[in-house]
Protein backbone atom coordinates (compact mmCIF):
# COMPACT_ATOMS: atom_id res chain seq x y z
CA UNK A 1 0.00 0.00 0.00
CA UNK A 2 1.30 3.52 -0.37
CA UNK A 3 -0.26 6.26 1.32
CA UNK A 4 0.15 10.05 0.76
CA UNK A 5 -0.36 11.65 4.30
CA UNK A 6 -1.28 15.36 4.54
CA UNK A 7 1.23 15.99 7.34
CA UNK A 8 1.56 19.43 9.09
CA UNK A 9 3.97 18.94 11.86
CA UNK A 10 0.96 19.19 14.43
CA UNK A 11 0.32 15.83 16.77
CA UNK A 12 -2.73 14.27 14.94
CA UNK A 13 -0.87 13.47 11.26
CA UNK A 14 2.27 13.32 12.71
CA UNK A 15 0.87 10.44 14.78
CA UNK A 16 -0.58 9.03 11.47
CA UNK A 17 2.72 8.87 9.94
CA UNK A 18 3.99 6.81 13.14
CA UNK A 19 1.49 4.22 12.47
CA UNK A 20 1.77 3.68 8.65
CA UNK A 21 5.77 3.53 8.92
CA UNK A 22 5.04 1.13 11.88
CA UNK A 23 2.67 -1.04 9.37
CA UNK A 24 5.22 -0.77 6.74
CA UNK A 25 3.08 1.39 4.52
CA UNK A 26 5.07 3.39 1.76
CA UNK A 27 4.48 6.86 2.93
CA UNK A 28 4.38 9.94 1.05
CA UNK A 29 3.81 12.96 3.50
CA UNK A 30 2.90 16.48 1.87
CA UNK A 31 2.95 19.49 3.38
CA UNK A 32 1.04 22.40 2.31
CA UNK A 33 1.76 25.72 3.20
CA UNK A 34 -1.33 27.30 2.25
CA UNK A 35 -0.58 30.58 3.72
CA UNK A 36 -0.95 29.76 7.67
CA UNK A 37 0.63 31.72 10.33
CA UNK A 38 2.06 29.08 11.39
CA UNK A 39 3.67 27.44 8.74
CA UNK A 40 7.54 27.75 9.42
CA UNK A 41 7.03 26.20 12.66
CA UNK A 42 4.53 23.94 11.60
CA UNK A 43 7.38 22.88 8.75
CA UNK A 44 10.29 22.62 10.83
CA UNK A 45 8.46 19.94 13.12
CA UNK A 46 7.12 18.14 10.27
CA UNK A 47 10.68 17.36 9.04
CA UNK A 48 11.84 16.61 12.55
CA UNK A 49 9.17 14.68 12.87
CA UNK A 50 9.74 12.71 9.75
CA UNK A 51 13.26 12.37 10.20
CA UNK A 52 12.93 10.78 13.89
CA UNK A 53 10.97 7.41 12.53
CA UNK A 54 12.92 7.61 9.19
CA UNK A 55 10.44 8.18 6.51
CA UNK A 56 11.37 10.00 3.16
CA UNK A 57 11.67 13.21 3.78
CA UNK A 58 8.07 15.50 3.36
CA UNK A 59 7.56 17.38 0.32
CA UNK A 60 6.49 20.83 0.44
CA UNK A 61 4.25 22.44 -1.70
CA UNK A 62 3.33 26.33 -1.33
CA UNK A 63 0.09 27.68 -2.23
CA UNK A 64 0.44 30.44 -0.03
CA UNK A 65 -1.69 32.74 -2.04
CA UNK A 66 -4.79 31.41 -0.45
CA UNK A 67 -4.45 32.41 2.69
CA UNK A 68 -3.70 35.91 1.71
CA UNK A 69 -6.51 36.45 -0.23
CA UNK A 70 -8.86 33.69 1.82
CA UNK A 71 -8.44 35.21 5.13
CA UNK A 72 -8.86 33.49 8.45
CA UNK A 73 -7.51 33.59 11.78
CA UNK A 74 -5.34 31.11 10.97
CA UNK A 75 -4.08 33.27 8.06
CA UNK A 76 -4.11 36.67 8.93
CA UNK A 77 -3.07 38.34 12.47
CA UNK A 78 -6.35 40.97 11.66
CA UNK A 79 -8.63 38.36 12.69
CA UNK A 80 -9.37 36.38 15.89
CA UNK A 81 -7.43 33.30 15.85
CA UNK A 82 -10.02 31.36 17.94
CA UNK A 83 -13.66 32.82 16.90
CA UNK A 84 -12.38 33.14 13.16
CA UNK A 85 -10.32 30.32 12.60
CA UNK A 86 -12.69 28.24 9.84
CA UNK A 87 -10.48 29.00 6.48
CA UNK A 88 -13.46 27.84 3.97
CA UNK A 89 -12.32 24.99 1.97
CA UNK A 90 -8.89 24.50 3.77
CA UNK A 91 -9.65 20.41 4.22
CA UNK A 92 -11.07 20.10 0.34
CA UNK A 93 -8.58 21.77 -0.74
CA UNK A 94 -6.05 19.50 1.00
CA UNK A 95 -8.05 16.59 -0.32
CA UNK A 96 -7.70 17.83 -4.07
CA UNK A 97 -3.89 18.81 -3.65
CA UNK A 98 -3.17 15.68 -2.32
CA UNK A 99 -5.42 13.54 -4.51
CA UNK A 100 -3.72 15.02 -7.53
CA UNK A 101 -0.18 14.13 -6.03
CA UNK A 102 -1.03 10.23 -5.13
CA UNK A 103 -2.17 10.07 -8.90
CA UNK A 104 1.42 11.31 -9.88
CA UNK A 105 3.12 9.28 -7.48
CA UNK A 106 1.05 5.96 -7.36
CA UNK A 107 -0.23 5.79 -4.42
CA UNK A 108 -3.68 4.38 -3.77
CA UNK A 109 -4.83 6.56 -0.95
CA UNK A 110 -4.75 10.14 1.00
CA UNK A 111 -4.68 10.09 4.79
CA UNK A 112 -6.06 13.18 6.56
CA UNK A 113 -6.04 13.36 10.39
CA UNK A 114 -9.35 14.32 11.30
CA UNK A 115 -10.73 12.62 14.62
CA UNK A 116 -14.07 11.48 15.85
CA UNK A 117 -16.82 13.50 14.42
CA UNK A 118 -18.06 14.56 17.94
CA UNK A 119 -15.48 16.55 18.25
CA UNK A 120 -15.61 18.52 14.92
CA UNK A 121 -16.30 22.12 14.37
CA UNK A 122 -16.30 22.61 11.01
CA UNK A 123 -18.50 20.99 8.24
CA UNK A 124 -15.23 19.82 6.24
CA UNK A 125 -14.51 17.74 9.29
CA UNK A 126 -17.59 15.54 9.14
CA UNK A 127 -18.03 11.98 8.01
CA UNK A 128 -19.70 13.22 5.00
CA UNK A 129 -17.77 15.66 4.29
CA UNK A 130 -14.99 12.90 3.67
CA UNK A 131 -17.41 11.00 1.58
CA UNK A 132 -18.66 13.43 -0.96
CA UNK A 133 -14.86 14.88 -1.66
CA UNK A 134 -14.13 10.91 -2.09
CA UNK A 135 -16.65 10.64 -4.71
CA UNK A 136 -15.84 14.01 -6.60
CA UNK A 137 -11.90 13.27 -6.54
CA UNK A 138 -12.55 10.20 -8.28
CA UNK A 139 -14.72 11.23 -10.86
CA UNK A 140 -12.00 14.08 -11.61
CA UNK A 141 -9.28 11.51 -11.63
CA UNK A 142 -10.82 8.35 -13.43
CA UNK A 143 -9.35 6.51 -10.78
CA UNK A 144 -10.26 4.85 -7.09
CA UNK A 145 -8.11 7.20 -4.86
CA UNK A 146 -9.59 6.59 -1.38
CA UNK A 147 -9.67 9.20 1.59
CA UNK A 148 -8.46 7.62 5.23
CA UNK A 149 -8.78 8.97 8.27
CA UNK A 150 -6.85 6.77 10.50
CA UNK A 151 -7.89 8.74 14.36
CA UNK A 152 -11.69 8.71 12.88
CA UNK A 153 -12.43 7.07 16.03
CA UNK A 154 -10.20 9.08 18.27
CA UNK A 155 -10.72 11.82 21.18
CA UNK A 156 -7.74 14.46 21.37
CA UNK A 157 -7.03 12.14 24.60
CA UNK A 158 -6.83 9.39 23.18
CA UNK A 159 -4.33 10.83 20.49
CA UNK A 160 -2.47 12.42 23.18
CA UNK A 161 -2.11 9.32 25.05
CA UNK A 162 -0.76 7.43 22.09
CA UNK A 163 1.31 9.56 20.78
CA UNK A 164 3.20 9.47 24.39
CA UNK A 165 3.29 5.45 24.37
CA UNK A 166 4.93 5.86 20.55
CA UNK A 167 7.24 8.27 21.71
CA UNK A 168 6.20 11.44 19.43
CA UNK A 169 7.99 14.28 20.14
CA UNK A 170 9.06 18.20 17.99
CA UNK A 171 5.27 18.14 17.11
CA UNK A 172 3.54 21.74 16.55
CA UNK A 173 0.03 22.26 16.81
CA UNK A 174 -0.35 26.52 17.54
CA UNK A 175 -2.21 28.02 15.20
CA UNK A 176 0.02 31.39 16.06
CA UNK A 177 3.05 29.95 14.52
CA UNK A 178 5.11 31.68 17.69
CA UNK A 179 8.07 29.83 19.79
CA UNK A 180 5.77 29.37 22.47
CA UNK A 181 2.13 28.08 22.25
CA UNK A 182 -0.26 31.00 22.32
CA UNK A 183 -2.87 29.52 24.73
CA UNK A 184 -5.62 31.10 22.50
CA UNK A 185 -6.35 28.92 19.64
CA UNK A 186 -8.61 26.36 19.35
CA UNK A 187 -5.89 23.83 18.55
CA UNK A 188 -3.65 25.03 22.21
CA UNK A 189 -7.38 25.51 24.09
CA UNK A 190 -7.69 21.51 22.81
CA UNK A 191 -4.44 20.44 23.92
CA UNK A 192 -4.71 21.57 27.27
CA UNK A 193 -7.82 20.64 27.89
CA UNK A 194 -7.22 17.11 27.14
CA UNK A 195 -3.62 17.20 29.13
CA UNK A 196 -5.26 18.66 32.31
CA UNK A 197 -7.66 15.48 32.02
CA UNK A 198 -5.07 12.88 31.41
Amino acid sequence: MRIVNLASGGLDSSLVSVLASEQNIELFPLFIDYGQRAAAMEWKACCEVHKKIKTVKPVRMDISGFGKVILSGLTSELLDIRKDAFTPCRNLLFLVIGASYAYQVGADSVSIGLLSEQFSLFPDQKENFIHTAEDAIIAALGKNIKIVTPLSEFSKSDVIALAHRKGLTNTYSCHAGGLSPCNKCISCLEFQGNTKKG
